[in-house]
């Protein structure tokens, strides 16, 4: 095929977006790089703009042009930006295509999908697609009601989701759903069992399944395995008409490695550090970008606002940023280079952390950003002017494995262990942190949670009901991966649906019942909720009878109002009379137990409630004296003293003995 004009002399960038992009700050790149549907004089077709800088010649190729390399060349901005740029007149929506770039170095040839395309071709297919980001949304109640809903004092309970392994149609080869269908399905299940928010693993494109989309290739493009961009946007918003948030994971850190991608973007490491022991992670064998340098800067950043935007998520969940914070991470010595003070800390990271940010917050002050950061690194979740890294919330990784490693101990043995429940509480409110029962708990020969629990079945069960329970009676947002809200017996694997046959069995039912139950409490009681980052709103009542294996803690609201006790046995023996001290008279009463027989407990419980007595105990001038179930966790309410009354009669039934 002959050489093509390409140009009329027309582009979307001007000469600040060329600046702004040099010095990193050009936020909004999606719309000047990568492909877009214009007229220009009349004439409908696509202009292409990409970064390669030590290039000697750049084409568009594709199915349009046979592939053909010599067909439609891009020519190189005067400006020194290192952009490439053309304009490929009656070429529209749904063409593919991809950059053949000639390096500098070593004539150096390959053909790159495009770094800014907002729709790619289903893997194992590589190629880029001509598209737009053009939908009709109907979710403006949500958006302009979400800054409450997204509130740090606000209720968050998130239930995290793998796309292609929450349900699957056996009948149909065991294929994935797409994002039309998870439409259907997902919103009203989310919805029915009370979680306010779901959160996406990465569902930007990404070659291999396998990865769970943490190795990501497409930073503004969906992966098309579940359809097209419009699809996703309109599973997302049927999920705000429901009322419920989106957080996508968003994977800042690194990248893989296959050639069509970013690494060796132009014939020299563009995107990634040129020295490996800067730029590759071998943990994940993967790439890492080049914080450093501007114009990444600028490409994370406006990759972040671009789901933000055009996709209207409601948050991001930064994955790995500890790998971003330490040179030295899942390395050994020798292996890594320290900063220009001789430290660990990647400067550049820490500035890039900050910037992003600031920037999210600057443009959507409704919206919230969260660290997976898995070390105690200071202020994570602090403002950056304050010297924190800005992040809204960080996930409470010390918590999570703390908890599981005490909930898979067998019961005799936990009185030797309280201290992994306790100690949680000396740091709970040094971060905004989100206790998480995350994917990573559930795969690789960890087990469901269900299978860490120890004992028989009725026990495991009985443990499950009990961690759920302590996990939102604890200050924190929650998040529960799929499939543990109704205890999944097998963990987790990307190539299957859940289990959901499990739910014609009334121990699998109790325990969504339970969750489903907690909640709305979660959800519905101010206490659980307002000062979940506010030691205000947490107090001890007795965390030393740990030869009982007993805690027992009040949650209390943002300005006096209504308090919640919340007692807890972690052991099979019921406990009798077991006196605790409470702050106030009047009628505390049991609004939750875990041991109620509607979640598949054996009874035990404390008929509706009670009234303190004025008899000391645990530092307070009244009491109660409570049956504790075995394995079980109840929540008793007391009334501000303006609206305190009577003992309400529960449906909870009264116990077996």
């Amino acid at each position: 095929m002959g050489k093509t004009e390409v140009g009329y002399g027309f582009s979307l960038i001007t000469e600040q977006d060329a600046y702004l992009f040099k010095e990193g700050n050009h936020f909004r790149l999606y719309e000047k790089m990568g492909s877009h549907i214009v007229d220009v004089d009349g004439v409908s077709g696509t202009f292409f703009a990409v970064w390669a800088p030590n290039a000697v010649e750049v084409s568009v190729i594709g199915d349009f042009n046979l592939w053909d390399k010599e067909a439609h060349p891009l020519a190189a901005r005067w400006d020194g930006s290192g952009i490439w740029e053309g304009f490929i007149p009656q070429l529209g929506k749904g063409a593919i295509y991809k950059y053949h770039i000639v390096s500098k170095e070593n004539e150096y040839q390959v053909d790159k999908s495009d770094p800014y395309a907002k729709h790619c071709e289903t893997p194992p297919k590589t190629g880029s697609i001509v598209w737009d980001t053009g939908y009709g949304w109907n979710d403006g109640e949500w958006m302009a009601g979400r800054a409450k809903a997204n509130a740090l004092n606000a209720p968050c309970s998130i239930y995290e989701v793998h796309l292609g392994s929450w349900r699957r149609l056996p009948e149909q080869g065991n294929r994935w759903m797409s994002y039309g269908e998870m439409a259907e399905y997902l919103p009203g299940y989310v919805a029915e069992m009370g979680f306010t928010h779901v959160e996406f693993l990465p569902i930007m494109e990404h070659p291999f399944y396998g990865s769970w989309g943490y190795q990501t290739t497409g930073y503004f493009a969906p992966t098309s395995r579940y359809g097209t961009p419009q699809d996703l946007m309109h599973l997302i918003d049927v999920l705000h008409q429901n009322g419920i948030g989106v957080i996508f994971d968003w994977v800042p850190s690194n990248f893989p490695s296959d050639e069509f991608g970013l690494t060796f973007f132009d014939g020299t490491h563009l995107f990634e550090h040129q020295d490996p022991k800067k730029g590759f992670q071998p943990e994940w064998s993967s790439y890492i970008f080049n914080h450093g340098r501007y114009e990444i800067r600028a490409f994370l950043i406006s990759s972040a606002l671009f789901w933000l935007d055009k996709y209207h998520a409601d948050g991001l969940r930064v994955d790995a940023v500890a790998s971003m914070l330490y040179l030295d991470y899942a390395r050994q010595d020798g292996e890594w280079i320290p900063n220009i003070y001789g430290s660990k800390e990647n400067l550049d990271a820490i500035y890039f952390i900050k910037r992003f940010n600031e920037v999210v917050y600057q443009e959507y002050p409704d919206v919230q950003t969260t660290a997976e950061e898995s070390t105690s690194w200071p202020m994570v979740s602090r403002p950056a002017y304050v010297g924190g890294l800005g992040f809204g919330m960080k996930w409470n990784m010390g918590w999570m494995h703390d908890t599981l490693e005490y909930f898979s101990k067998d019961c005799i043995y936990r009185k030797f262990h309280q201290n992994l429940l306790t100690f949680n509480v000396w740091y709970a409110f040094f971060e905004n942190f989100i206790l998480p029962l995350s994917h990573d708990e559930v795969v690789y020969g960890k087990g469901s949670l269900l299978h860490k629990m120890p004992g028989d079945d009725w026990q495991k069960f009985a443990n499950l009901r009990l961690l759920f329970g302590y996990m939102f009676g604890e200050p924190g947002k929650k998040l529960i991966f799929m499939g543990g809200e109704f205890g999944q017996w097998d963990e987790w694997y990307h190539e299957e649906s859940l289990a959901w046959d499990l739910l014609d069995h009334p121990a699998h039912q109790g325990v969504q019942k339970w969750v489903q139950d907690l909640n709305r409490f979660y959800r519905e009681e101010p206490a659980m909720h307002q000062l979940d980052f506010s030691g205000a709103g947490f107090e001890w009542i007795d965390y030393r009878d740990a030869d009982a294996s007993i805690l027992a803690f009040l949650r209390k609201p943002a300005t006096g109002g209504d308090l919640i006790m919340i007692a807890a046995n972690f052991t099979p023996v019921p406990r009798t009379n077991y006196r605790f001290g409470v702050p106030r008279a009047g009628c505390w009463r049991e609004l939750l137990n875990s041991d109620s027989k509607i979640y598949g407990g054996s009874g035990y419980g404390n008929l509706g409630g009670m009234d303190a007595v004025p008899l000391p105990s645990h530092g307070h001038n009244y009491s109660l004296s409570l049956i504790l179930p075995p394995l079980g966790i109840v929540f008793l309410k007391n009334d501000a003293p303006a609206a305190a009354g009577t003992i309400q009669p529960q449906e909870e039934p009264a116990p077996d003995k």
